[in-house]
């Protein structure tokens, strides 16, 4: 897919790949051998119909393709830019084996884009209306999967956003530059044509609790809050100025539009020379961000080696592409600062890899004697989040793990309270939107099932 050069993008907030013109989305969607038994959709949390919906792509009817989407994914053009395909769809493909997988992401960012550019807008039919209501708190992935599959099985859907915008994570977590904020309001506007109604800064837990939600004549309630909550290395410096969780950062930068100064005054802390502890999306995004800030130098912190890194492949090339540096088998044990109280700079040990750990990846293990100093006037610490426990804590009959995340049968999202289900981050810890989308897709067929027949 056609990308703006980095030498360009890495001082604006465009969106960084171009899109398809409809010739290289045909000539793309071509490839596709329509496999009697596709291993694509068997890689797709959602089960998207993958061959359908490109084989209208390659015949040109454009209409065809999104309704196919459509009616597996409420969200296409979002899963085309955010979604891990190459470790899901593509990584199934049969082309794969010998060469390029065919490009499932880039061709269904071409159908959803086409839709919203150029299709008639006509709906897809919802089920006749059955009476029952339905309360999902949260709009991210999850929550907004939930959203469009009871309304098309005739449920009454009211979404709880506790921010001013829908969209949760992909709002204020992925930055303009991978996701722009328009695609967003567009799913979501497509989900409120089809009868969805949306509420914001309705704080669950605080303005509304779950028992008050039943009492209100809900009959079903969904829980998609995300995990939100930061989390630090807890090392001595921490609380120096100039040091800020990936969560507040991007957040300020994203769903507050700090990337808009001064058009929109929205304070947010800049470095010349940034340090990013992690080694995910988010750090990616947050690296990202700094250099379009107007940091001179960024890099990367990161205390295992380059396989390990759990980011996407393509968010690590265009990181590198853009001029990050990368500091692998590296952890900081002291921040440093000046008499102001000001971050000037990191004490940091080299690390080595030692026998897998838990998460299956080596565990790192310090090195004696490598210790060495990185200096650095700001830091982004994007090292994994946390349950958020505004909600958990007001819901006393709910079981939650010994992390703080809601306990939810894998299969049905249910939890131990009745009428209430849970996915996505809060249930599984921060994993990605299609995953949070694959819960939220099991939680609305086992809802759709209560409430027809009960508990």
């Amino acid at each position: 897919m056609p990308e703006q050069k980095p030498e360009i993008r890495k001082r604006n907030f465009n969106e960084v790949p171009l899109g398809y013109t409809f010739e290289l989305a045909q000539k793309e969607a071509s490839r596709c051998l329509q496999c009697k038994k596709p291993g694509c959709v068997e890689g797709c949390p959602v089960a998207v119909d993958i061959p359908g919906f490109i084989n209208f792509i390659t015949k040109g009817d454009m209409t065809g393709s999104i309704r196919n989407l459509w009616s597996r994914n409420s969200l296409p053009a979002v899963c085309g830019r955010v979604c891990p395909q190459e470790i899901q769809c593509e990584q199934r493909c049969i082309l794969a084996k010998r060469g390029d997988p065919v490009a499932v992401g880039h061709l269904e960012r071409f159908s959803a884009d086409y839709e919203r550019a150029y299709g008639t807008g006509e709906l897809p039919p919802n089920a006749p209306a059955t009476g029952k209501k339905v309360a999902v708190i949260g709009s991210g992935p999850s929550g907004l999967t939930v959203s469009g599959d009871l309304v098309a099985l005739g449920h009454r859907v009211t979404v709880l956003e506790a921010f001013h915008k829908p969209g949760g994570v992909l709002v204020y977590g992925i930055p303009e530059f991978r996701l722009p904020k328009e695609i967003v309001t567009q799913e979501v506007h497509f989900l409120e044509r089809l009868g969805v109604e949306v509420k914001c800064n309705m704080v669950a837990g605080n303005t509304v609790s779950i028992d008050e939600l039943f009492e209100s004549g809900y009959d079903a309630v969904y829980i998609g809050v995300g995990a939100g909550l930061p989390r630090f290395m807890i090392i001595p410096g921490e609380n120096l100025v100039g040091i800020l969780s990936a969560n507040e950062y991007l957040t300020r930068a994203n769903l507050m539009k700090a990337y808009k100064f001064p058009e929109v005054d929205t304070p947010i802390p800049h470095g010349k020379n940034v340090v990013v502890l992690g080694a995910g999306n988010v750090a990616m995004d947050s690296a990202r961000t700094a250099l379009r800030l107007g940091a001179d130098k960024v890099r990367i912190v990161y205390r295992r080696s380059r396989k390990e890194m759990p980011a996407r492949i393509a968010e690590i090339h265009h990181a590198e592409e853009e001029g990050i540096e990368f500091f692998f088998l590296t952890t900081p044990v002291k921040y440093l600062g000046d008499e102001k109280g000001r971050l000037t700079g990191m004490a940091c040990l080299k690390m080595e890899l030692g026998e897998p750990d838990e998460s299956g990846r080596q565990r790192p293990i310090p090195i004696p004697g490598s210790e060495f100093e990185l200096q650095c006037d700001f830091c982004v610490v994007a090292v994994g989040s946390g349950a958020n426990p505004l909600l958990t804590n007001a819901t006393k009959d709910m079981k939650l793990n010994q992390w703080g995340y809601i306990v939810a049968d894998p299969e049905t999202g249910k939890t131990t309270k009745k009428g209430v289900w849970a996915g996505g981050d809060i249930v599984t810890g921060a994993a990605t939107v299609i995953l949070a989308m694959g819960a939220g897709r099991k939680a609305a067929d086992s809802i759709h099932k209560y409430l027809t027949w009960g508990w």
